[in-house]
């Protein structure tokens, strides 16, 4: 529209003193159970009040944009005092304009879940390993060349969505998540799968589709809980060049899966012969 400037979010203030935004603050969203949740949207995005980050009983924050004013609205950046809200347990800051996060945020040791897909990070706090309660992290659609390994040491995450990224390889450490239920890995460049993914046994959702694999880790069969089928969304490995094993055999399920690999693996280790030249 003409005439129209994006605008990218600053804090400081605003006219909204502490005492109205805990009059904004409700408990009624039935997704939160009764957590105290304030939601900001439009044109506060632009501005985000000082105020807003002395509310340390604040358990929910909502800085996603509206649908209708997301092409005028976003927050550029997240204040050092964020680290202020020490009892927020859910912060949701999608389709927004940041290029980084504060290291403050790791400061926020009840944090359950963190949104922060469709902005421009690459990178997260290099003490993000300190979110020990963080059980749900969405990174998608950012630019993030490499999973960060901090992540790794998260032992309460649940679920993990780094789709829409450039990734081209997972850290051995991903292996060590003994809580994760669901990988969402789709639409990056992966070029193969550490053998150590193979031990993510409590793993009941894996999305893999639009990489570069050609071939399943070894003990890929070990991640029984998936389910290959055509029916099902568990897993998805479209729009690979998947070789080793096909496509057709890893819908199969775990035991296809184990027959291919397992006799791949015993003709590619047999001696060549060689014709006599006699």
């Amino acid at each position: 529209m003409k005439g129209n400037k994006k605008r990218t979010a600053t804090s400081g203030t605003s006219g909204i003193s502490a005492k109205q935004l805990r009059m904004r603050m409700t408990t009624d969203d039935p997704a939160y159970k009764g957590m105290r949740k304030i939601k900001l949207s439009g044109k506060e995005l632009a501005n985000l009040p000082l105020e807003l980050f002395k509310l340390a009983e604040l358990e929910v924050l909502e800085l996603s944009p509206e649908r209708e004013a997301c092409l005028f609205y976003h927050v550029q950046e997240l204040p050092t005092v964020i680290g202020n809200l020490s009892q927020l347990r859910v912060l949701a800051v999608d389709t927004n304009k940041l290029s980084f996060l504060p290291e403050q945020l790791s400061s926020l040791l009840c944090l359950e879940r963190l949104a922060v897909s469709n902005n421009l990070l690459s990178y997260l706090p290099s003490s993000f390993s300190r979110l020990t309660n963080l059980q749900s992290l969405c990174c998608s659609n950012n630019r993030f060349e490499e999973l960060p390994r901090s992540i790794c040491q998260l032992k309460s995450l649940v679920f993990l969505d780094f789709s829409g990224n450039s990734l081209t390889r997972l850290p051995q450490e991903i292996g060590s998540m003994d809580s994760l239920e669901s990988l969402v890995l789709s639409y990056n460049r992966i070029q193969e799968l550490p053998e150590s993914i193979c031990n993510l046994r409590t793993l009941r959702l894996l999305w893999l589709s639009g990489n570069c694999l050609t071939q399943l880790p070894r003990g890929f069969s070990k991640l029984k809980n998936l389910d290959w089928s055509d029916h099902m969304l568990s897993a998805t490995l479209d729009d690979n060049p998947l070789e080793h094993p096909p496509l057709a055999i890893a819908r199969q399920g775990p035991d296809a899966i184990e027959k291919y690999l397992s006799l791949h693996l015993s003709n590619s280790n047999k001696p060549s012969e060689r014709k006599s030249i006699y």
